[in-house]
């Protein structure tokens, strides 16, 4: 999935403008640096010929949480649903995660 719309430098370097792919890389890496601060075992996946996500261990099976584009906002998302779509920039979105891999 690329996309040649410019981008927000979300580095804050001032570097030129990052991939999709980077975006939401830099993304997931936040989320899951916030998740692992509050004890859930986490892991960002790169698969080769797939979208990246976080996974987060819990019994029942892996919460696979995606980061996207949808418009010009980024958001991130888990299982379908308004409900299971957070915005990036959300204060509450540990919170929102860690509820649902609980």
């Amino acid at each position: 999935m690329r996309r040649t719309r410019k981008q927000d430098d979300v580095t804050g370097t001032g570097a030129a403008s990052p991939s999709t792919e980077q975006v939401q890389f830099f993304h997931l890496a936040r989320l899951a640096w916030g998740l692992k601060v509050r004890g859930l075992a986490v892991s960002v996946q790169l698969p080769r010929r797939a979208e990246p996500c976080l996974s987060v261990r819990r019994e029942s099976g892996p919460l696979l949480v995606r980061a996207a584009l949808q418009g010009q906002q980024w958001v991130f998302t888990w299982g379908r649903g308004r409900s299971r779509c957070v915005d990036v920039r959300d204060e509450s979105v540990y919170e929102r995660v860690w509820e649902v891999a609980r």
